[in-house]
């Protein structure tokens, strides 16, 4: 197992279809990157965002969190807790400087990506819709190293969950390419929704 993998990997359960809107998320305790207990679902009854994010020095999923960052004040007033996936190793996550109010997880054998169904496509840096965000996150350097856990894969898609306190997911969606992702508003849009 790779440092910081999870503490219940679902590489010892049976392969089951990747989980979507309407399934059940099995609790399980996650471990971030600095090796504190992350549980998903939220036990104190908030909604969880869980991420699954590219690479640790990815510039798009850099540029992304920071974003998540300044706006953590309202995802949190709306009864949400951040929790941002990469298929990356945790020391990589320590090296990447990732400056964000909330847990980071390493899943370098991409566990969590294989049970949601969020795969790998060539698409995920040549369609033209990702280049504008790669762009601004090398330029504003939103990544402290962009070579960083490329070895992971730089084809690799993002996906967004929301996830009930019951485990349901009540939202999902899995990107198209590597800047197709919830941002903010769509989080708080998708919340509402939801009645919370």
């Amino acid at each position: 197992m790779h440092d910081g993998a999870m503490t219940n990997p679902t590489s010892t359960s049976p392969p089951v279809a990747s989980l979507g809107r309407g399934d059940l998320f099995p609790r399980r305790v996650l471990t971030d990157r600095h090796g504190a207990p992350v549980p998903v679902p939220d036990p104190d009854g908030r909604l969880v965002h869980l991420q699954l994010r590219r690479f640790a020095g990815c510039p798009v999923c850099s540029l992304h969190l920071l974003s998540f960052a300044a706006r953590h004040d309202a995802i949190v007033a709306a009864g949400v807790r951040e929790v941002a996936v990469f298929h990356s190793t945790a020391d990589e996550l320590v090296q990447a400087q990732l400056t964000i109010p909330f847990a980071v997880i390493p899943d370098p054998d991409k566990h969590l990506y294989a049970e949601l169904g969020v795969g790998t496509s060539v698409r995920a840096l040549l369609d033209p819709r990702a280049w504008g965000a790669a762009t601004r996150g090398l330029l504003t350097g939103a990544s402290a190293n962009p070579a960083l856990g490329q070895g992971g894969g730089s084809f690799g898609l993002p996906g967004d969950f929301l996830i009930a306190p019951d485990g349901r997911i009540v939202d999902a969606r899995i990107g198209a390419h590597a800047d197709d992702q919830w941002s903010v508003d769509d989080l708080l849009v998708r919340v509402a929704a939801v009645g919370r």
